[in-house]
C-alpha cells in the first residue's frame, strides 16, 4: 500500500490525526485547506491531486450540535461526501468514509451490515444520506460504520470523564445506551485491510460491549448510574447501536484498547 498515493480529507482531526500516521506519504488536507461542502473545490483539488485512495475523516460529530444546525449537518455530513465520491468515480479512486452507529434506531440489541438504517436524530440521518450519496456516486467506496470512538488527539468521552471527575464529587452517567467504544489508533490501522477487500459496508469497532456508565467506571472511580430520563438530551440516542462486524477479524477489545490510550496520553 505504501506505494499507492492516498488522500486524507480531514486530517486534523482525532481519527485524521491517526490516519496519517499509519498513511505518513498521504496528501494530507484540513478543513480550512479543503471545505467539502463546496462542490466545484472538492472536484478541482481531487482531480488536481489525482489519488488512488481518498480517505474521508471530515464530520461534523457534535450530536447535539447537529440538531441546532441541521442545514450545516447535512452538507457536511451528506452532501459533503457525495461530492468526494463523485470526484472519487471521475478520476478512477477509492474512496473510503467513516459512517456511524447512528444511523440504527437502537430498537434491537445489534446490528449487522446489511440490517436498515432508520435513525432517530438529525446526525444519524445526515451521516446515511452520506452513504446514499456515495453510494450513488460511485462503485468503488468502503463506507466504514464505527461507534464511540476516543482518541489522543481531539476531544472525546474519556476525557471528559478525567475532567468532571477531577471538578465534581459524583459524576452521573447512562446506563441504559449500549454500545462499543472504539480506539482511533486501531480504527486506522485497519484501514489498509479493509482496502483489500470488495466494495461495501463494514462495521470497525473494537471488541466487548458497555453501556456509557460501564464505560466512564473504567476510566474513573467516581461515576453513578442514572437512566436517560434523568439526563435529557435535545437529541435522541439509541438504546442499542451495537455494530456487529460480520466481514472482517475483530479487534482487540475496548478495555485494552482503553489502557492503551491511557498509557500513550501519560506519556
Amino acid at each position: 500500500m505504501g506505494a499507492i498515493k492516498t488522500l486524507i480529507i480531514g486530517s486534523g482531526g482525532m481519527l485524521g490525526t491517526d490516519l496519517c500516521k499509519v498513511f505518513p506519504d498521504a496528501v494530507k488536507l484540513t478543513h480550512r485547506e479543503l471545505d467539502i461542502t463546496n462542490r466545484e473545490q472538492v472536484l478541482e483539488y481531487i482531480q488536481r491531486i489525482k489519488p488512488e485512495v481518498v480517505i474521508n475523516a471530515a464530520a461534523y460529530t457534535d450530536v447535539e450540535g447537529c440538531e441546532d444546525n441541521r442545514e450545516l449537518a447535512f452538507q457536511v455530513n451528506g452532501y459533503g461526501p457525495g461530492y468526494i465520491a463523485e470526484a472519487c468515480s471521475k478520476i478512477g479512486a477509492t474512496l473510503v468514509h467513516f459512517s456511524t452507529d447512528y444511523v440504527f434506531d437502537g430498537s434491537r440489541n445489534e446490528y449487522v451490515e446489511s440490517d436498515t438504517p432508520d435513525p432517530i436524530n438529525v446526525y444519524g440521518q445526515s451521516k446515511l444520506l452520506g452513504e446514499q450519496r456515495i453510494a450513488e456516486n460511485t462503485a468503488d467506496y468502503r463506507i466504514i460504520r464505527v461507534s464511540w470512538l476516543f482518541g489522543i488527539h481531539g476531544r472525546n468521552f474519556v476525557e471528559t470523564m478525567l475532567k468532571l471527575s477531577s471538578q465534581m464529587d459524583k459524576v452521573k452517567v447512562v446506563n441504559d445506551q449500549f454500545g462499543k467504544p472504539t480506539y482511533t489508533v486501531d480504527l486506522a490501522n485497519k484501514i489498509k485491510d479493509i482496502l483489500e477487500l470488495k466494495s461495501g459496508i463494514y462495521h470497525l469497532t473494537n471488541d466487548g460491549v458497555c453501556s456509557w456508565y460501564e464505560f466512564a467506571s473504567a476510566v474513573i472511580d467516581n461515576v453513578v448510574p442514572c437512566t436517560s430520563e434523568e439526563f435529557p438530551r435535545k437529541a435522541k440516542r439509541p438504546k442499542y447501536s451495537v455494530l456487529v462486524n460480520t466481514k472482517t477479524e475483530p479487534m482487540r477489545h475496548w478495555k485494552e484498547a482503553l489502557k492503551a490510550y491511557m498509557k500513550e496520553r501519560n506519556k
